[in-house]
């Protein structure tokens, strides 16, 4: 079994993550090896990063740092669901990335953006950074999202076009691919 974790990045008030993650989380669980889970960081909602030693360390002291280091760590691979924000990724993505460090290594990321006519590329590439840097593997099959609240019914359901399911169907087959090969590294 893969152990995905699905992180819904926006935390805002009216957001539009929601109904994009339980899109991918449903497009994911067709695939019998996932045992998948959604994070949605608005839930989760973790303060700005208030822990004294560096994450390396692992000596955490806040209760809701050592729950989020307990939802992460069993992970073999992540789909960060996020907006872009004034061209970059949304500050709750990088607060909830800087309280750990080892717990993401080695691990697998692929990405469902959203925005305006970008889809949220440019957050994506943003991350790209922070995630390389925390020795995670980011994926170049991706799910981008321009003018995604076309795509968003009434009943605030995402309804995807055919290019975006055939997106995600790609970009699954290989974080599939990416979470066996990195179980392999972390084993060692």
């Amino acid at each position: 079994m893969i152990n995905v974790k699905i992180v819904i990045a926006s935390t805002r008030p009216g957001r539009k993550g929601a109904p994009l993650g339980k899109w991918i989380f449903e497009v994911a669980k067709t695939n019998p090896d996932f045992d998948i889970e959604v994070l949605d960081l608005k839930e989760i909602n973790l303060p700005l990063l208030d822990e004294p030693n560096h994450p390396r360390l692992q000596k955490y002291e806040q209760q809701h740092t050592k729950d989020w280091s307990a939802k992460i760590a069993p992970a073999d691979a992540f789909i960060f669901v996020t907006p872009e924000y004034n061209f970059g990724l949304p500050a709750s993505l990088k607060n909830a990335l800087d309280f750990l460090f080892n717990e993401w290594a080695y691990k697998p990321v692929a990405f469902v953006s959203y925005g305006g006519v970008s889809g949220g590329i440019r957050s994506v590439q943003m991350l790209k950074q922070v995630v390389t840097s925390l020795k995670m593997m980011p994926m170049v099959e991706a799910v981008n999202v321009p003018f995604f609240t076309n795509f968003i019914d009434e009943n605030g359901t995402f309804i995807p076009n055919e290019i975006t399911q055939k997106s995600a169907d790609i970009m699954l087959k290989e974080l599939a691919k990416w979470a066996s090969g990195l179980q392999i590294i972390r084993n060692k």
